[in-house]
């Protein structure tokens, strides 16, 4: 792996950008939540897919997709960023949470189950919790079955699954996520087997859009509160968000009691979750990513990407000892 380059914030997000060969490129990320220290909290973003076969129109991954990451490529992302904060392996953190969920959706590739059989004996990491973040895709039921193993096998109580779904609403869920994947009955019937007690809920995640719907009595119909929560973030001005004209209906200074208010009352647990505005000035909040800028030169009013190369060609001439 060759690190191309890095931008961003130790005290709060880095972005790192790397090469696998044959102009192989993926992202990944280390961010902390302030005013969480990391020695309470520390996450890390890792690419799964090189590209994406997916073109969600909210996210800057899709469009292309060269091919899955190997076991030893993904573990070569998480690597790198502990290495440079806990060279000896032991992984001080109350929660060590590794999210695969950059570039790629995790269940395309299998690969990442290799990955979290071995995360619990490489690292001497007493807090680490993966995340799994997907859209569900059709045609992965083995991956979600092998993943309900060693959920129960090695993360008991310490895994966090979520559920992109965005809309209740069938026609705009399918504009948000133009592939084929689970129903609303196929995600419902999965979490009944994966969820368990002491387990923390299943997350179904809105990046909510001012044409978003989320209708608490849909919810109702499917989701057993018990057993799923509401995770609502913004959708963060991607190049592609800003190029099809969606805009996040949520934001840090605005009153979103009313939404919570009715998803509560239907009996979820409701988390809004809203990233510094500086997130989108290094690009590492969900769906940004880097590269997009760099290859297309055509400025878009609100796409926040500063400090990076004016060019890929001037990208890949940065040494990794110049990215340090």
């Amino acid at each position: 792996m060759n690190i191309l380059r890095s931008t961003g914030d130790d005290s709060l997000a880095k972005v790192y950008i790397a090469e696998f060969g044959s102009g192989k490129v993926v992202e990944f990320v280390e961010s902390l939540q302030p005013p969480i220290p990391r020695e309470k909290k520390w996450v890390l973003i890792v690419s799964t897919l090189f590209g994406c076969p997916v073109s969600c129109p909210i996210c800057d991954a899709g469009g292309f997709y060269k091919g899955k990451l190997s076991k030893d490529e993904i573990l070569a992302q998480i690597d790198y960023i502990v290495g440079r904060r806990f060279p000896d392996g032991f992984i001080s953190i109350e929660k060590f949470k590794i999210q695969f969920a950059r570039m790629g959706d995790p269940a395309f590739n299998t690969n990442v189950l290799d990955v979290l059989e071995e995360l619990p004996d490489k690292y001497n990491a007493p807090g680490l919790m993966p995340c799994i973040s997907t859209v569900a895709p059709s045609g992965t039921s083995r991956f979600f079955d092998r993943l309900l193993e060693i959920k129960q096998k090695l993360y008991s109580g310490k895994f966090q699954m979520q559920f992109s779904i965005h809309s209740t609403n069938p026609e705009e869920r399918d504009k948000l996520i133009p592939v084929k994947k689970w129903s609303f009955s196929d995600i419902a019937e999965y979490g009944k087997r994966f969820f368990r007690a002491g387990d923390r809920k299943i997350a179904l995640n809105f990046a909510l859009a001012e044409s978003s719907v989320i209708e608490p009595d849909v919810l109702q119909r499917f989701f057993d509160p018990n057993l799923f929560m509401i995770k609502i973030t913004p959708v963060n001005p991607t190049y592609n968000s800003v190029k099809n004209g969606i805009k996040s209906n949520i934001f840090a200074d605005h009153n979103n009691n009313e939404l919570v208010d009715s998803l509560k009352c239907a009996g979820y647990d409701t988390l809004i979750s809203i990233g510094e505005l500086k997130e989108n000035e290094i690009g590492s909040n969900c769906g940004q990513y880097v590269m997009r800028y760099l290859q297309n030169p055509v400025p878009l009013a609100n796409a926040y990407i500063f400090n990076l190369p004016s060019s890929p060609e001037e990208l890949t001439a940065v040494s990794s000892k110049e990215a340090e």
